[in-house]
């Protein structure tokens, strides 16, 4: 089985327990060696979706009009946020296998990554395709069904963005959005130890918020490693190496990535103690934050 035959079946299919399935049976097969990895641009050349396929029970709205999903203190408000909790993991999951998909076979990077790339990011699936599987069964446990929620694509809209380029695909989505998401997190364990549901909150702190840090980590180790690689002679005219060969520093580059591919603000408070532990310091972030 081909990582990119993997990745294009995850993001073909609509319903998130086969994702899942997906994902966790390429982990098991790259655990056993039987997995293979792109040796070459020419390797494989397969239309990825701009977006990946949806159970017809999840009803998509503009992020204007999602759910509110409260504080917690009512158990409709946890099933809210459960709910809204299932949903990024899922995306997530699709996130993961299309970074795989998309540059695994673009003719800028496909023959620049490394095995190491591809094993890094089928990591970040598996984990969150646990992750989700362990969402859901908490908010089934609490009554409710991943799909009584509207939800929305803000996550894919801004991934439609750097389809055609990894550096600002792993600037915005696989540092910036997973770091904020490290900044969310413990006011939302908190909420639900206030809620008095401490099953959930163990979940998201022992297991969600430590596997999440190595998910920016991933990110920001990636953005470190082109910029690295692009003062080789042999990348010489690749359009990402060219700009970033114009940056004194990672830094600066992500800097530029950011502003050139990313609308929102960053607003504090940051998770530090998390951002730091994933190697994403104040220097890649601060000059971009509004504070």
């Amino acid at each position: 089985m081909h990582v990119l035959e993997v990745a294009l079946n995850v993001l073909h299919e609509p319903v998130g327990d086969e994702k899942v399935r997906l994902t966790l049976e390429a982990f098991d097969l790259h655990a056993k060696g039987d997995l293979e990895y792109p040796q070459s641009a020419s390797s494989r050349s397969e239309p990825v979706p701009d977006y990946p396929a949806r159970d017809a029970s999840l009803k998509f709205v503009h992020p204007s009009r999602a759910p509110r999903r409260g504080k917690g203190g009512t158990l409709e408000s946890r099933k809210a946020i459960l709910h809204a909790l299932t949903h990024i993991e899922c995306t997530a999951v699709d996130l993961a296998w299309d970074i795989i998909a998309r540059f695994g076979q673009h003719e800028e990077y496909a023959d620049v990554l490394p095995k190491e790339f591809y094993e890094d990011f089928l990591v970040v699936a598996a984990d969150e395709a646990r992750h989700y599987t362990a969402l859901r069964a908490r908010l089934e446990d609490l009554g409710g069904r991943y799909g009584d929620l509207d939800v929305h694509e803000g996550l894919w809209d801004s991934a439609r963005r750097t389809k055609d380029r990894l550096e600002a695909r792993l600037a915005v989505e696989h540092a910036l959005h997973e770091a904020r998401g490290l900044d969310v997190l413990p006011g939302t364990i908190e909420r639900f130890k206030r809620g008095g549901d401490a099953e959930t909150a163990r979940l998201l702190e022992e297991v969600i918020l430590p596997e999440e840090v190595g998910h920016c980590a991933a990110g920001v180790k990636w953005i470190k490693w082109l910029k690295q690689e692009s003062g080789r002679e042999k990348y010489a005219g690749r359009v990402w190496a060219e700009d970033a060969k114009t940056f004194d520093s990672v830094e600066d580059w992500f800097h530029s990535l950011v502003r050139g591919n990313f609308d929102g603000v960053l607003k504090p408070p940051f998770n530090t103690a998390a951002r730091e532990a994933a190697g994403f310091t104040p220097a890649w972030y601060l000059p971009l934050a509004e504070v």
